[in-house]
């Protein structure tokens, strides 16, 4: 079963984010798009596979907890 758009994406773009776009360059589901100055995630594109956590160069992707 996949995400609702009501539901929380599994990860969250921090204020760490200093944009480089790795994490949205590597998300295989194109659930990450920049907004303003920053990157939002798109939850209802989001399946939790972590590629966008294994590339941040300044660990700015936060993985929910309790899923």
């Amino acid at each position: 079963m996949g995400l609702t758009p009501a539901e929380p994406a599994p990860v969250t773009v921090t204020g760490r984010c200093q944009g480089c776009g790795a994490c949205l360059l590597t998300c295989p589901h194109h659930a990450i798009r920049p907004h303003g100055l920053a990157l939002r995630i798109r939850a209802e594109l989001c399946t939790g596979c972590l590629e966008c956590v294994e590339v941040c160069p300044v660990d700015a992707i936060d993985v929910a907890t309790g899923r």
